[in-house]
């Protein structure tokens, strides 16, 4: 009898783990992971927990990873260590070039002042055309790219005219305090606290020039297996965007401690940024198209690209839906 007590133990044993397999597998597929900065509206969500909420009804989980910028979230969502994100407008171009498996999934509204090329505030620097020739320090492929491109443009000088210096914001800074380059092209909140702390003073915002559109993207394998997901994320999205329009005090207060900057300095960047999420529309995806176009003329990436290709499109169920 004991062989056959011995089989049916490894068989019962065998059976539990193939079910504990299967279960991990199914709770890796339930789990949505999400990329995040430091600043943003997914920060006030994650604070929020209404995600977590909605989502656990669903059986659901959310985890949350932090990156210090958008080329930097993108290579996660590029790599399968995250599902979502948001960046801004150049990282999601540099990542279509690089083959990404990626789609736009929605947009926020403009926010052209909340970037900007800075100088030191004794800087013999006026002008944009006074960059020529000089060492300007930006975070490769963030969205401040597209600005030094579309400033310079704008000024009459050629991409080339300068001297850019790759470096992440925090190095950046570094340099910029420093003096080893001439001029540094940032976002909020680093543009505000540079502002505040450093006086340096703003040569150019995005004003007239660029739109600076935030994106939430996702990877395309997940967008089209869980839209109703999706639809869940932009909505919670939408709503925290709303409230944190009409209530920017209170965000500053929630937001301050985990940027570690003192209140003034994020209102400041509060007050600057673009609130609630919608779906890309013509105009949006015809923007981004341009900027996919000139960074391929400047032979800034390797191909052409259609944005339009890589467009989520909420099923119709999930459209219409509540």
């Amino acid at each position: 009898m004991r062989p056959v007590i011995l089989r049916r133990g490894l068989v019962a044993l065998f059976a539990a783990a193939v079910s504990f397999g299967v279960i991990t597998q199914v709770q890796a597929a339930e789990t949505l992971r999400i990329g995040y900065q430091k600043y943003g509206t997914l920060v006030l969500l994650k604070a929020r927990g209404s995600l977590e909420k909605r989502l656990a009804a669903q059986g659901i989980s959310v985890q949350w990873t932090e990156f210090p910028g958008g080329p930097q979230l993108l290579e996660g969502l590029n790599v399968g260590s995250i599902d979502f994100g948001v960046t801004g407008e150049t990282p999601p171009v540099f990542a279509q070039a690089a083959g990404a498996d990626l789609l736009y999934v929605a947009y926020e509204p403009p926010a052209p002042t909340s970037e900007a090329i800075l100088v030191p505030k004794d800087s013999a620097i006026k002008s944009v055309q006074d960059l020529k020739g000089k060492k300007v320090v930006l975070n490769k492929g963030s969205n401040v790219h597209y600005l030094l491109v579309r400033a310079l443009e704008d000024a009459g000088l050629k991409y080339t005219d300068i001297q850019t210096v790759f470096l992440p914001p925090a190095d950046a800074r570094a340099a910029f305090e420093r003096g080893s380059v001439d001029a540094w092209v940032i976002w909020d909140p680093y543009q505000a606290a540079a502002e505040q702390q450093l006086h340096a003073r703003t040569l150019r915002d995005g004003s007239g020039i660029v739109d600076n559109h935030q994106f939430y993207l996702a990877t395309k394998p997940y967008a089209e297996k869980h839209p109703d997901v999706i639809k869940a994320l932009v909505e919670e999205v939408r709503t925290i965007g709303e409230w944190s329009k009409a209530n920017p005090e209170e965000v500053t207060q929630q937001v301050s401690p985990l940027l570690g900057l003192p209140a003034d300095i994020t209102l400041t960047a509060v007050k600057r940024q673009g609130y609630g999420a919608h779906f890309l529309t013509p105009p949006v995806i015809a923007a981004q198209q341009k900027i996919a176009d000139s960074f391929y003329q400047l032979k800034l990436i390797p191909k052409p690209l259609s944005i339009k290709d890589v467009i989520w499109t909420p099923p119709a169920a999930v459209a219409t839906a509540p």
